[in-house]
């Protein structure tokens, strides 16, 4: 009797270390590895430029891990995951399909046939390559950097845009590259050291961010116990509030020219860079619902659509919080002070 082999079926868990799905199909036998690309199936949240760019350079860098150990990323585009993923298993008669978050015929792809980015993005998306570095590796190299050189910072930074006084781990955690596990784990353990030495600022510092880990993984409970939330407020309390839906009101927060420097500093950043700041996004968000009004809905999907780390259910509860739609979320009425600036960015 043969080897029993299993599918892998990667989704947002583009890494090898501690990935469940990998540790459960090698204690069967040979492994399968599969990503699925069903660009039909993503409909209105269709990944952004950004986005993809991170995504296919992830998939090459996994590829390049599992090759290495003997198995490459077998690439499959088509118009119906489930169809897809039962004709693999039928073409390569595997035993089992493991995975850690489910996502013509049976096809194998090359990076550059699924379509991840097209020649018009590729000057641009040139430039992202300069700041960052995706991969599963290489998110394990950013980590210990932020741990070990940015983290007792932490408490003291995260309000300061310029400079390093962010993580800088979403892409690596939203595309599955780095596990959550593991940045807490890392993180709890300074905390716990950095209390034993009476190191207070470190502590809080820690602290800060494990709460902030803490914030999206809220996020996930959110959407999946009310699903609605993608099309609509937790809330009733603004069912019926008058958004104001004039598009170049819209089209001028998104290209940064409201006339407020803060803001549009962000704004263009974002369009430029496919990143800011997370203080930064609650600025630029709270000023387009409660200053003008724009239906935090378009928001949300300018955000899917421009974000480096786009992640749908962290825009959501971003998106609904500030709008005041969430039980414990900032009311409507609610307005940040202008001198704000101040506090935030430095001239």
């Amino acid at each position: 009797m043969g080897m029993k082999r299993t599918i892998v079926w990667f989704r947002r868990d583009l890494r090898i270390e501690d990935n469940p799905a990998i540790a459960a199909a090698a204690r069967d036998g040979s492994i399968f590895p599969v990503f699925i690309w069903c660009p039909k199936e993503e409909g209105e949240f269709y990944p952004g430029r950004v986005s993809r760019w991170w995504l296919k350079q992830s998939l090459v860098h996994l590829d390049q891990s599992l090759k290495s150990l003997g198995a490459g990323l077998v690439l499959i585009k088509t118009d119906s995951t489930v169809k897809a993923l039962l004709e693999c298993v039928n073409a390569v008669q595997a035993t089992k399909v493991v995975f850690n978050h489910l996502y013509g015929k049976v096809e194998k792809f090359s990076i550059e046939q699924l379509g991840l980015e097209d020649e018009l993005e590729k000057s641009s998306n040139a430039l992202l390559g300069r700041a960052w570095c995706p991969g599963w590796s290489k998110s394990d190299k950013a980590l210990t950097e932020f741990v070990e050189n940015h983290l007792q910072y932490y408490s003291k930074n995260r309000l300061t845009l310029g400079g390093e006084s962010t993580s800088l781990l979403s892409p690596y955690i939203h595309f599955g590259e780095l596990s959550v596990r593991k940045v807490f784990q890392l993180a709890r353990t300074k905390q716990i050291l950095w209390k034993n030495e009476r190191n207070i600022a470190g502590e809080e510092s820690a602290t800060l961010f494990l709460r902030s880990i803490g914030f999206r993984e809220y996020s996930r409970y959110l959407c999946f116990s009310f699903p609605f939330t993608v099309e609509r407020p937790l809330l009733g309390n603004l069912k019926c509030f008058p958004w104001n839906t004039d598009p170049s009101i819209f089209r001028a927060w998104r290209q940064g020219r409201t006339g407020y420097p803060l803001v549009d500093a962000g704004m263009r950043e974002l369009w430029a860079t496919g990143w800011i700041h997370n203080k930064m996004r609650v600025i630029v968000s709270s000023f387009a619902v409660k200053m003008l009004l724009i239906p935090w809905k378009w928001g949300m999907k300018y955000f899917w659509d421009t974000l480096l780390d786009a992640d749908l259910e962290s825009d959501i509860l971003g998106w609904q919080y500030i709008s005041g739609s969430l039980p414990d979320g900032h009311k409507l009425e609610r307005l940040d002070d202008p001198e704000v600036c101040r506090v935030f960015f430095y001239y």
